[in-house]
């Protein structure tokens, strides 16, 4: 569990305010679709997208489509509605991914979005052969008590923190065993932004970029820097490279230190 300085509040009500611009943000992704189609393409592999609290397996439609025009392999959770339950959604999704993993005969990567992320990074603790890499988008593994949605996830999944397993808390907010990216934006309406920070390693980092919580799935910006890390060889894994142009798009991201 973070320690009492690391925890913060839920994120300000202006953001809150303005999670609309998610709207936006599918727009923008429809308006730049030739451009995201010459994003970098890797080596075909299978992906596994899990959606964040109180959505199903159609939210991520729009970031499953856009990969599999690049060539991978990209799979809904098929768990429903994702109502919670960090600690126990995992033992599901266990079965998903080794029958992903068997498929295909190949590790495979895992993206999550929101609650999602927390699932994905459990994923990688629980069955680390499997999983080839975990990238993150506005998850609150580093803290779980700065959510605008805090009571809803209470009252939905009948769970609190207060009675989840303080070993699974800490393990949430630590590096995984594989190589993960977290995608956050400052603008966060629903997660703080601090909460999704990872801890610096070798194989961790932090993209940020500009957008609200609820279009990270469809960011453009987000998208184009999931292509750019599940193109990388395995085994090769390097952090994202912020140079030329990418300077101006992406922000120097915070460290989770």
């Amino acid at each position: 569990m973070p320690p009492a300085e690391e925890r913060v509040g839920p994120p300000p009500l202006l953001w809150q305010f303005l999670e609309g611009r998610a709207m936006l943000e599918l727009g923008a992704m429809a308006w730049l679709y030739p451009l995201l189609r010459q994003a970098p393409r890797g080596d075909g592999h299978p992906v596994l997208v899990i959606p964040g609290f109180l959505a199903s397996g159609s939210s991520t439609f729009p970031l499953r489509h856009f990969l599999k025009t690049l060539g991978y392999a990209a799979h809904r959770w098929k768990q429903g509605r994702n109502l919670g339950g960090v600690g126990e959604t995992e033992e599901r999704l266990v079965g998903r991914l080794k029958e992903l993993r068997e498929r295909y005969g190949r590790r495979v990567s895992v993206i999550g979005w929101s609650l999602g992320g927390m699932y994905a990074r459990e994923l990688a603790w629980l069955a680390p052969d499997d999983v080839r890499l975990v990238i993150t988008m506005g998850s609150p593994f580093r803290n779980h008590t700065g959510t605008a949605v805090a009571f809803l996830y209470e009252d939905v999944s009948g769970q609190s923190e207060a009675h989840m397993d303080p070993r699974l808390l800490d393990r949430l907010s630590q590096p995984p065993p594989v190589p993960a990216t977290s995608i956050y934006t400052r603008t966060d309406g629903v997660v703080h932004w601090r909460c999704s920070l990872e801890h610096p390693s070798p194989t961790t980092e932090n993209i940020r970029v500009a957008g609200s919580h609820c279009g990270l799935g469809h960011n453009p910006l987000a998208l184009w820097a999931i292509a750019d890390r599940l193109a990388q060889p395995e085994g090769d894994w390097r952090p994202f490279r912020r140079e030329a142009l990418r300077r101006f798009a992406y922000p120097a991201p915070d460290r989770g230190d």
